[in-house]
């Protein structure tokens, strides 16, 4: 399986076949196991085999075949299967600190990334600088001795900021600290964090994963001693742990993911060239554009420019006027959805943000994220040149 590539492993990592031998996966929708004798049940206890379960919340077929399959996706040794990405991001950041650590993260982040870091980990005594994630120099000034651990979205949400995931983890492994990544943007099939220096990598398998918009799930992915030692521990006695209907349909995503995500990058890219082109927007913000800033970054580390883009169309009414004159594209606060969706994000996702953390993140008033879905791109670049005229 190592030599495979990532589509195959997309369909084939991680299969536990009953002695049925289905061929699609089972759900073992099951909350418990039994055993044959006390004994057996006490030594499992003390020390569960590769293939035994005990609970649920600690561990389930359904859910071990998804863990399996999406780290062999991303490169990595384990992974830990959550209810949501934000049970991901906060299990993997509440899991390895404590009061009195520091963490280093990057400033441009999804509201509820931002909350994690700015209440809850400093409500707990865990202290937290916060930096421009594209200046390397800044990284270096920030990241101390003591630094626990370092933070980031590899593309920030909503302004699509491109981080260095390579020349981050050089300056945080050589103070020892942890690099977590927030890699939701970057998807698993353009993903290489691993192998660029992450050690910890977190997805929302919300977005593009389930890529349908059926289920809430997040997956945290790194070594085995990790995710075994540090994470498993916290999740299944805190209770963040995804239900095996929903491994289920995150393995079937799995299996169409890299399909789907190529064709809606590939889409991306068209309707991002065609509407800077037009020149009738303020702003068209796409890694895959030359006029990005970090665009020769985005070509090395991922291929390509993503799923997303965002668009400024100059003021809150120009933006509520665009979006209510869409027709195909739907107005909602998710992405990575075989359905092409538009957010407004400073009154919907960061609206908790302040007007001034708002400015500073680049997140205007007119700001539009547009997440590219699997409808033709013709169709979808036809509506969104209609309603900015209209706007």
């Amino acid at each position: 399986m190592n030599t495979w590539n990532k589509r195959t492993k997309a369909v084939h990592a991680g299969i536990r076949r009953s002695q049925y031998n289905e061929v699609s996966e089972a759900i073992f929708l099951t909350q418990g196991f039994v055993y044959d004798t006390a004994e057996a049940a006490e030594a499992r206890f003390i020390e569960a085999g590769e293939d035994e379960f005990i609970y649920a919340r600690y561990g389930n077929p359904t859910v071990a075949m998804f863990e399996d399959r999406i780290a062999a996706l991303e490169g990595a040794e384990d992974g830990f299967a959550t209810a949501s990405g934000m049970a991901a991001v906060n299990g993997a950041l509440t899991s390895m600190l404590r009061a009195g650590d520091h963490v280093v993260s990057a400033r441009a982040l999804f509201g509820s990334c931002l909350y994690i870091l700015e209440e809850v980990l400093t409500r707990f005594g865990v202290e937290v600088t916060f930096v421009d994630g594209t200046d390397l120099a800044a990284w270096e000034a920030a990241i101390r001795p003591d630094t626990k651990a370092v933070f980031f979205e590899s593309i920030s949400n909503p302004t699509l900021e491109v981080i260095d995931i390579a020349s981050v983890s050089k300056l945080a492994h050589a103070a020892g600290a942890t690099v977590i990544v927030d890699n939701v943007f970057a998807t698993p099939v353009f993903s290489d964090a691993i192998a660029q220096g992450a050690d910890v990598v977190v997805y929302s398998a919300t977005k593009h994963i389930d890529g349908q918009g059926r289920a809430l799930g997040g997956v945290i992915l790194g070594t085995k001693e990790f995710i075994r030692g540090t994470v498993e521990p916290y999740m299944k006695h805190t209770g963040g742990s995804m239900s095996p209907f929903t491994a289920w349909v995150m393995l079937k995503g799995l299996e169409t993911i890299d399909l789907r995500v190529r064709a809606q990058a590939a889409t991306a890219q068209v309707l991002a060239e065609g509407l800077e082109a037009d020149g009738t927007l303020s702003n068209v913000i796409y890694p895959g554009l030359n006029s990005h800033a970090q665009a020769a970054l985005t070509a090395t580390q991922m291929g390509v420019g993503g799923t997303v883009l965002s668009i400024d169309a100059g003021s809150q009414k120009a933006a509520f006027a665009l979006l209510n004159a869409l027709d195909i594209w739907t107005i909602s606060n998710n992405l990575g959805d075989a359905k092409s969706i538009a957010t407004h994000p400073a009154t919907t996702t960061h609206q908790r943000l302040s007007d001034e953390t708002k400015d500073s993140l680049g997140i205007t008033p007119g700001l539009i994220r547009l997440s590219v879905g699997l409808e033709d791109a013709g169709d979808l670049l036809a509506d969104l040149r209609r309603a900015i005229a209209i706007s």
